[in-house]
């Protein structure tokens, strides 16, 4: 593979190919595509190990529940359950499909807060003892369901910085959080720990701080009143490479271990991480191909793009053009500014309108696009049927 080949994106900062991936791995990607339909996604499990070795090594007192929904195929799980991986499922189908691999339930979680009273229950059964909240209700429907198990609250936390933000939906302040705990011990559950996520692909290592400084105040408050936790969940959060350089995760690791001993000291409480996205995102390489360009009338400088994958095909983290993928064409040509659009029958289908991406000049109709960082939330988004297109389609590198 030449030296001079480089991704192109917006702006004028072009990364080398070699930053995402080798020559010899591209080059069995480019044969692979000649024998199969696009839009795919190829995995590199070779990744996915690195990762998991490189985080353990970083944080060696925490244990890591991969988060399933981020990328949720047979493979993935089952080289993450041989390194030794706990799992948070969100669901009692994905926590069927990890026990399934023949994974203890004692290494799974169920970290999703909401929840039907039917699906506790189930998971309870299954020998799930672990489970998230940040409400009464949902606290009472795991008393009822799941008597005496263990439960976690999770608190609201700033999610500015974030490039997929979670702030909202999930969370709960910390007065609430409080009343929850003493509310479990009352309901005969154990109050067993805090948790909070920073924000998907969260790039300002502070929030942690805040986050942990939080956890710890209602660690303290809880235990002068008769209530001691035992864990603290750090959630998700740690970023992928896009088209922007991050810190090493080494780096990140170094200041989240110097926030916990600085809020908890010596004696740390069970520390709990859930990656998703860094564990998997730099995996996965999307080969996707151009179906159309085209201009709206005469005098349109710009081209509109249209690729047979989109929103619906697995891209949706382009919503609000949130997460700004890597895209490579094997072209030469003076690079020009182009809108991005998927296939569908649906005007949101639009990948990148306001974020130009660059393309050269040269680029025609049925050429090859890859999209890198694409092994997190992509087959695990795309829909099943919309406008009869199937689900992404996967492959073992």
């Amino acid at each position: 593979m030449e030296k001079s080949l480089n991704i192109i994106k917006s702006g004028n900062i072009n990364f080398p190919l070699e930053d995402y991936i080798s020559a010899e791995k591209f080059k069995k990607i480019k044969e692979f595509s000649k024998t199969h339909e696009t839009p795919f996604l190829i995995i590199d499990l070779e990744r996915i190990n690195e990762n998991y070795e490189e985080l353990s090594t970083n944080l060696p007192f925490a244990k890591i529940y991969y988060a399933v929904k981020s990328n949720s195929s047979i493979e993935v799980l089952s080289l993450l359950r041989n390194l030794g991986s706990s799992f948070d499922v969100a669901s009692i189908y994905e926590l069927d499909l990890v026990l399934s691999l023949g994974v203890s339930p004692s290494k799974i979680s169920y970290g999703n807060t909401i929840k039907k009273a039917t699906h506790v229950k189930h998971a309870y059964e299954k020998g799930i003892n672990l489970f998230a909240t940040d409400s009464i209700e949902d606290l009472i429907n795991i008393s009822k369901n799941a008597p005496g198990a263990k439960v976690f609250f999770r608190i609201l936390t700033d999610n500015s910085s974030a490039d997929w933000p979670l702030s909202k939906k999930f969370g709960t302040h910390l007065d609430l959080a409080y009343d929850l705990a003493v509310k479990a011990k009352e309901l005969g559950l154990i109050p067993y720990g805090m948790s909070f996520h920073v924000g998907s692909q969260q790039k300002d290592v502070g929030q942690w701080e805040d986050a942990i400084a939080k956890c710890s105040s209602i660690f303290k408050l809880l235990k002068e009143n008769g209530i001691e936790l035992k864990m603290i969940n750090l959630g998700g959060g740690f970023p992928s490479r896009y088209n922007y350089v991050i810190n090493k995760s080494s780096e990140y690791c170094t200041e989240i271990a110097k926030y916990l001993h600085d809020y908890f000291g010596k004696d740390l409480p069970e520390v709990i991480i859930e990656p998703g996205r860094s564990m998997v995102g730099n995996s996965g390489v999307i080969v996707s191909e151009i179906v159309l360009i085209s201009k709206k009338n005469k005098i349109d400088k710009l081209n509109w793009v249209y690729l047979d994958i989109g929103k619906f095909g697995g891209l949706i983290e382009t919503l609000d053009e949130s997460i700004k993928y890597p895209i490579f064409i094997e072209k030469k040509g003076t690079p020009r500014e182009v809108i991005l659009a998927g296939p569908t029958c649906d005007s949101m289908d639009i990948l990148y309108e306001n974020y130009k991406y660059k393309l050269p000049s040269t680029i025609k109709i049925k050429d090859k696009v890859y999209i890198f960082t694409t092994g997190a939330y992509t087959q695990s988004y795309s829909s099943i049927c919309f406008n009869g297109f199937p689900p992404l389609k996967s492959y073992i590198l």
